[in-house]
């Protein structure tokens, strides 16, 4: 059998995943009727602005509906930007919220006021909500919510441990939202872009009651040694920052639909790769841990197949998803968790013959540089050392981002207008 060319089979495995994930495919089953009164609109996350563009595009034209939905700087569909609709979409920062989101999440709050029984709130969530609908807790400052967020971003915690910690911190996150939105209907449509899909944990969960405490946030806190405000420890120990729990009778009567998720478009994928002529196989879409290391992982099970033929037979396309982690050794390095994972990968592989490698996320956006991701061929190494760059030492200053595009091995997608998190193809040939 003639494979198709790898490089090219990879990246259509990833657009594959991404198509699967766009809210233009994925939100018209579950929007509810109008209701009696009016309908809001309120969201946060990479892809809010193309939710937001379905969702108006779906709703009836003669039933009332306006709203406000915060996006990444850059991540509003050109269609949105050209002819803007019913819902309102504006721009904030991420990784690193600022005066914009703050301002897009005052914005939000102000909304809700007034609300009756007989209206509707639809909320928009996907990931990087968190960064970009911040309202710090009373007593804190935008600077404080900052500093904290660079911290647990460098830290090394997993997703879940961060928006715990971000949750108490929010004035709107946690819950506190859905809880604002009382006595309304409140229908959340979420993308996933974290392990397991638990909605309190996409974004922070500013529609979904709160299972964590301020407790949980301080043992994070101190897991990873990262310095409070005195106004943050206070409002921790003291309990004043608890979130709303499960069973908050504010609560009663929302409802909560995952409109698109990570182990989706990783079946997409592998249906993709099938209809190429390729078995695939899905080993998770909830992996996680250090991104180097996860790479040395994956090029060990690559190497049993190329090598053996186990677990798997080749040729085969093997597939994972998740959200891995970067903890910084340095300041100057370029590059994000699947350039990372990427290199990791590389080093263990040792140009591992037939192995071919695609790691991206699928927001289209590797941390803050400009690339979704990279490829890695059996050549990268040999290819590198020519141009006198030594993979381990590279790795040492997390500059991973400066080795691929010196190979010119970048993979360049631009914003996708969804989130369902890292994508990994290991093609076995």
């Amino acid at each position: 059998m003639t494979l198709p060319d790898p490089r090219n089979l990879l990246r259509s495995l990833f657009d594959a995943a991404v198509q699967r994930a766009l809210p233009a495919h994925n939100t018209a089953p579950f929007l509810p009727p109008p209701p009696r009164g009016r309908t809001l609109v309120l969201g946060a996350g990479k892809a809010g602005g193309a939710m937001a563009a379905a969702v108006d595009a779906l709703w009836p034209q003669h039933a009332p509906l306006s709203g406000l939905v915060v996006t990444r700087y850059g991540h509003v569909p050109p269609e949105v930007r050209a002819s803007p609709g019913r819902i309102e979409v504006v721009e904030a920062a991420h990784p690193v919220p600022d005066e914009a989101g703050r301002h897009a999440a005052q914005r939000i709050v102000d909304l809700t006021r007034g609300l009756g029984a007989d209206d509707l709130v639809l909320c928009l969530v996907s990931g990087g909500g968190s960064a970009l609908l911040s309202l710090p807790a009373p007593g804190l400052t935008l600077e404080d919510k900052q500093a904290i967020n660079r911290a647990l971003l460098k830290s090394g915690a997993a997703i879940d441990e961060m928006n715990c910690v971000r949750k108490h911190l929010s004035a709107v996150k946690g819950g506190r939202l859905g809880a604002m939105c009382a006595p309304a209907r409140v229908v959340t449509l979420l993308i996933s872009d974290v392990p397991g899909d638990a909605p309190e944990v996409i974004a922070s969960g500013p529609t979904v009651p709160d299972p964590t405490s301020c407790a949980d946030a301080l043992a994070i806190l101190r897991r990873y040694g990262i310095e409070l405000p005195p106004a943050a420890r206070a409002g921790l120990e003291s309990g004043a920052f608890e979130t709303p729990k499960p069973g908050d009778p504010r609560f009663a009567g929302h409802e909560i639909h995952l409109i698109a998720t990570p182990q989706q478009s990783l079946e997409a994928a592998a249906a993709a790769a099938r209809a190429a002529g390729v078995e695939a196989h899905v080993l998770s879409d909830e992996i996680e841990g250090e991104s180097r290391e996860v790479g040395k992982v994956h090029a060990a099970l690559a190497r049993a197949v190329a090598r053996r033929g186990a677990p798997f037979a080749r040729p085969c396309v093997i597939l994972s998803g998740g959200e891995t982690t970067v903890t910084l050794k340095s300041k100057a390095g370029r590059g994000g968790r699947a350039t990372e994972f990427l290199l990791g990968c590389a080093i263990a592989l040792q140009g591992q013959p037939g192995v071919h490698v695609l790691a991206a996320d699928t927001d289209g956006i590797d941390g803050v540089e400009d690339n979704a991701g990279a490829i890695v061929a059996p050549d990268t190494l040999a290819r590198a050392a020519a141009l006198g760059l030594k993979a381990t030492e590279v790795l040492d200053r997390n500059d991973a981002y400066g080795y691929f595009a010196a190979l010119g091995d970048l993979v360049v997608t631009g914003p996708t207008f969804t989130n369902v998190n890292d994508f990994r193809a290991l093609l076995i040939a």
